[in-house]
């Protein structure tokens, strides 16, 4: 079962055996099927939210001639993309996947993260599949977009890279092998460890297991395709994180922790 989630197109593959039937997870900007989770899994509420908005911005165009374009981000990683909590953010909450594996916040502490040379969390065992793209890449995908009105009005783009898919797993594998590259320190010995994703996230928590988005349309009408390979944009996004962090990071480590 799936839908919209935010910007990407998810589903509960619980109930499909998508083995058989890749155009499941191959995900259009117009055909894709749409199923919604399981009411009690709240999360889906801010996928029909997003659906919705889709809808009514599609039909604004096709009734009143709104002017639009629908742009539907697939993961865009890079410099300067998200907090780093109880450093430049807020010490709680869960930012996206890279800051949360580069320096992990759990709803309840600071937890397992790369900065602070500590194991990263996989949820339910990072299985689920993801595609990464470059945030230089998708900038240019926009600029694209705003310089040929045109060809990018009353369309929907899916913006990523569906060569740079791996499962959350190998993605953890991957940081931690080049976070030793540019920060010149010895991998751990045991770099993740498992977690559920009720404890990681509390309830009502569900989630895609693979999701690739089709670059058919954006590339027709654009001409844009992705060039930023995975190892490539991770040694960037970690030699600025760690140049602008690591320091940081030893210092709030080392303050004592005032007793109660």
């Amino acid at each position: 079962m799936g839908c919209w989630y935010g910007n990407t197109f998810v589903y509960d593959v619980k109930h499909f055996l998508l083995d058989s039937d890749p155009a499941y997870y191959v995900l259009k900007e117009d055909t894709s099927p749409c199923i919604f989770g399981s009411i009690e899994k709240q999360r889906w509420s801010y996928a029909c939210a997003k659906q919705l908005i889709e809808r009514l911005i599609y039909a604004e165009g096709a009734e009143n001639g709104l002017e639009f374009t629908i742009v539907r981000p697939f993961n865009w990683i890079g410099p300067r993309m998200d907090f780093i909590p109880g450093i430049d953010g807020p010490s709680e909450g869960v930012p996206r996947v890279l800051a949360c594996f580069s320096n992990v916040s759990s709803r309840f502490q600071q937890t397992n993260n790369l900065l602070r040379r500590q194991p990263l969390k996989l949820v339910d065992g990072g299985q689920s599949q993801r595609t990464f793209v470059y945030i230089k890449d998708a900038i240019e995908a926009v600029l694209l977009m705003i310089e040929n009105p045109a060809r990018a009005n009353g369309q929907i783009f899916n913006v990523g890279n569906p060569h740079n898919e791996v499962t959350v797993r190998q993605l953890a594998e991957m940081m931690t092998e080049v976070y030793s590259k540019v920060s010149a320190e010895p991998v751990l010995e045991e770099p993740t460890i498992d977690v559920s994703s009720k404890e990681f996230y509390g309830e009502g928590y569900d989630d895609s297991d693979k999701r690739i988005p089709d670059m058919t349309i954006i590339n027709r009408q654009l001409g844009w395709n992705p060039k930023t390979s995975l190892w490539d944009l991770l040694e960037s996004t970690l030699t600025y994180q760690h140049r602008t962090y690591a320091e940081a990071i030893r210092q709030a480590v080392s303050k004592p922790v005032a007793s109660s």
